[in-house]
């Protein structure tokens, strides 16, 4: 494919080429100083005077071989003196200047490139790059400026663009293959099912026209292929770049792994992956991603460009097993090792929150809106609950005294953190009086100071002990989050204090996540939505972020309505309050029913509880008929 334009941020194309060494949790600062970096840049850029241009976008574009490379970033100030030019890139840290030796690549990486960008727009011969460290506890900043010939930083700048250009040969030579591959492709089964052709013609309908579809079909009728046969079309004709197939469980991630497959041994060339949750493919006991604990975590980034590498040559299908074969084979994280595949994938199967959850949703993918992205939503009743859930958060007053137990009486500075929060939750407490709970509508933005304190010691902690301890972690990513979420705060939360015994809780709680879940939504080019139970459809197009001219269908069963009939035993009650004395009446009515006809049955149960008594007195009283019962629950994640 010749003159394919290759859009890509300074910041990624550095950090993808330039990784090296551990992946380390203690590294969370960048996360971190995501809610407070951003006043640390300000608080350095207002030092200077009108000689410095704070937040300058710098866009570069080249030819490169058969390629048209695209890139932009932003600088984090330009600083004027005199005749002398400098490029400034701000990082804050925690740790102690003195300890600051400005020797990480990837910081003089991001600014070389800056540099470079600057000199070729301004037609300079060379400038001064300055790295300036703030540290968040004290204000402080330390400076330290190379200068560079634009012959230098051009060099560099190309050295990155070579080593890049050969994932995106790689990738483009497969997208050729993907292509003529999905231009021949036909529906992988002979015929259509009853109302499966309309629902498909809808699926591509809405993605061309850049719409968001809320489709309700019926069980039977095929829904998960109905959807991404016509998407995997329209990226054959360049409509599509991505598709994110999002479920809420991993029942209906096989389901769109199986009709990969189908489609694939129909002559369908696509690279799809599954993303599979932290603490579910994790090697490891516990999930801590330390190199003193995990091996796979040690020496990660040396190794897993390669790891890529390898498995997009080999792999299409790329399932959680691929992902943990390779991992081991090349001794990285299969986690993060998922998550790097994914940005090569054609096709992206995971879990709601990946795509809308502003905690943990992939910012790689998302931070530009110009992509192509399809999203397909699984089972999208589901989503409304989720979202509420992901747009709220919680805090334990039991946990900041369990960390504060764990602690020695040298840590000072966290345990004074936690006093605080400890004695607002208090005082809270003090407050509820007699009442078990309390509602506001206002934010506890009082609340907010002390957590913030509490985030900025604990990670100075974190950063400087070897030792880990994985309550003062664990909380720490909670408040995280509390803290993250109280950035969505709006009309639509209600703030909640529950008393729970000596423990208590406090939530932010997101009433209707609709206007926060369309932003997310937007995040896509066309948005798909289809379920057995999205009805009334017009109620769910209001709730999941729909536009008056976006496009709603519902389907009948393809079954015969005479073949269903509906039988109802009124002389049994099924309320909790009367279920012990119906355990036995409902074994017997089992038996009289299966013996009434041969073939196969299926019994459903409103809990655990329930089905485990009545499959215990029936497998008692009739031992001769073969059953089988689940024994896990599916997971949701």
């Amino acid at each position: 494919m010749s003159n394919r334009e290759i859009k890509i941020s300074i910041r990624n194309l550095v950090e993808f080429v330039g990784r090296a060494g551990d992946l380390d949790t203690k590294a969370i600062g960048s996360s971190v100083r995501a809610v407070e970096g951003t006043r640390a840049h300000q608080k350095v850029q207002k030092s200077y005077k009108e000689n410095y241009t704070p937040e300058v976008t710098l866009k570069y574009n080249t030819a490169y071989k058969d390629f048209q490379i695209s890139l932009e970033g932003r600088a984090d100030g330009i600083l004027l003196e005199g005749d002398r030019i400098i490029v400034d890139e701000i990082k804050s840290t925690t740790r102690d200047l003195d300890d600051v030796k400005g020797d990480n690549p990837l910081h003089w990486g991001q600014v070389k490139c800056y540099g470079y960008i600057y000199c070729h727009v301004q037609g300079l011969s060379g400038v001064d790059l300055q790295l300036t460290y703030y540290n968040i506890d004290t204000g402080e900043t330390k400076k330290i400026i190379q200068t560079h010939s634009k012959e230098e930083l051009k060099n560099f700048l190309y050295d990155l663009i070579g080593k890049y250009s050969q994932w995106v040969e790689l990738m483009s030579k497969w997208q050729v293959i993907r292509n003529s591959s999905i231009a021949a492709a036909q529906f992988p089964f002979q015929t259509y099912r009853k109302g499966q052709r309309e629902l498909a013609v809808a699926v591509y309908k809405t993605i061309k026209d850049g719409k968001k579809g809320y489709f309700q079909a019926p069980t039977g009728i095929g829904k998960t292929i109905s959807t991404l046969f016509p998407t995997v079309k329209a990226m054959g004709e360049d409509r599509v770049e991505k598709i994110f197939y999002l479920t809420a469980k991993t029942i209906t991630r096989q389901v769109a792994e199986e009709a990969v497959d189908k489609m694939s041994h129909k002559g369908l060339k696509l690279k799809s992956i599954t993303l599979t949750a932290k603490d579910k493919i994790c090697f490891m006991d516990e999930t801590k991603c330390n190199p003193d604990y995990c091996p796979y975590a040690k020496g990660h980034f040396d190794r897993v460009n390669d790891a890529i590498l390898q498995i997009l040559e080999k792999e299409s299908i790329i399932t959680r097993d691929i992902i943990q074969k390779y991992a081991i084979l090349h001794k990285v994280c299969p986690f993060e090792y998922g998550l790097d595949v994914a940005i090569w994938a054609d096709l992206v199967i995971c879990d709601y929150n990946y795509a809308f959850d502003p905690r943990v949703y992939l910012k790689r993918f998302f931070q530009d809106n110009d992509k192509n992205y399809v999203f397909l939503v699984d089972e999208a009743h589901n989503l409304v609950d989720r979202a509420r859930e992901m747009f709220s958060a919680e805090l334990f007053k039991r946990n900041f005294l369990d960390v504060k137990k764990s602690l020695d009486k040298k840590d000072k500075g966290i345990i004074k953190a936690l006093n605080k929060i400890n004695s607002y939750f208090l005082e809270l407490k003090n407050n509820c009086g007699e009442k078990e709970n309390y509602t506001q509508k206002e934010e506890p933005k009082e609340l907010y100071p002390m957590l913030h304190g509490f985030l900025t010691v604990t990670e100075k902690y974190l950063m400087e002990n070897e030792e880990e301890n994985s309550l003062l972690l664990d909380l720490f990513f909670k408040v995280y989050q509390f803290i993250k979420i109280s950035e969505y705060y709006s009309k639509n939360h209600v703030t909640y204090w529950e008393v729970l015994g000596s423990d208590m809780k406090i939530k932010m709680f997101c009433l209707n996540p609709t206007e926060l879940l369309k932003e997310a939504i937007d995040r896509a080019s066309g948005t798909v939505f289809f379920s057995a139970t999205l009805n009334p459809t017009e109620y769910y197009k209001d709730l999941l972020g729909g536009n008056e001219d976006d496009y709603i269908l519902g389907l009948s069963s393809p079954f015969d309505k005479n073949n269903m009939k509906v039988i109802v035993d009124k002389t049994i009650s099924t309320y909790y309050k009367d279920r012990e004395d119906n355990y036995l009446k409902i074994s017997e009515n089992l038996y009289n029913f299966i013996n009434s006809k041969k073939g196969n049955y299926f019994a459903f149960f409103p809990s655990y509880a329930f089905m485990n008594r009545v499959y215990d007195l029936f497998i008692e009283s009739y031992p001769d008929i073969e059953t089988a019962i689940q024994k896990v629950k599916w997971e949701s994640k």
